[in-house]
């Protein structure tokens, strides 16, 4: 595979999910939601497909980007993201910004990490398996955590409330200014 000339010095900008409508809106896919308020922003349309996920191609504040949803399902995201590393020859240092759910912090918080652990996120694990690097930036976005005596996937896979909706709707327009930044 050859290099797009046309994307020379891009960032990559992925939000975990899982595909298909049944995981639309669960507390999984809060990095799909970010990439789709980023994509409506930047009137970047992520419809291509492109290995084994959607992308957009666009500019945010001037550099290149390349909006990406993995539709590898989250416990096989690096799989998806680590192809589209390798045919875009970017950096995962400098260049790949995930963006995904972390239930280790409240909900509508966000943290932003220049490098680390996969904190138990079975998605992050596997995109650092796959990359062979733990260095690459990344925006947790709070979904609370899982209530005594509950099953973690079912957990994830479960949508917010009302209240807990308008506090991850913030955090996802903080997430996207983050993005910019």
């Amino acid at each position: 595979m050859g290099r797009d000339k046309e994307v020379e010095n891009m960032i990559i900008i992925a939000g975990l999910g899982n595909p298909t409508k049944e995981y639309e809106g669960t507390r999984h896919n809060v990095g799909f939601q970010v990439i789709d308020k980023i994509a409506e922003k930047y009137n970047i349309a992520v419809d291509a497909k492109k290995g084994r996920a959607y992308v957009g191609k666009g500019i945010i504040e001037g550099q290149k980007v390349l909006l990406i949803k993995p539709q590898t399902y989250m416990n096989l995201s690096g799989e998806s993201i680590h192809e589209l590393v390798d045919y875009f020859k970017v950096d995962p240092k400098e260049e790949l910004l995930v963006i995904y759910d972390d239930i280790s912090l409240d909900v509508g918080q966000i943290r932003i990490r220049k490098k680390g652990s996969a904190g138990g996120h079975n998605g992050i694990k596997h995109i650092i398996q796959q990359l062979g690097t733990q260095n690459f930036v990344r925006i947790k976005v709070g979904v609370g955590a899982k209530p005594k005596g509950w099953d973690l996937a079912d957990y994830v896979l479960g949508r917010f409330d009302k209240d807990d909706r308008a506090l991850v709707e913030e955090a996802q327009e903080r997430a996207c200014k983050a993005v910019e930044l």
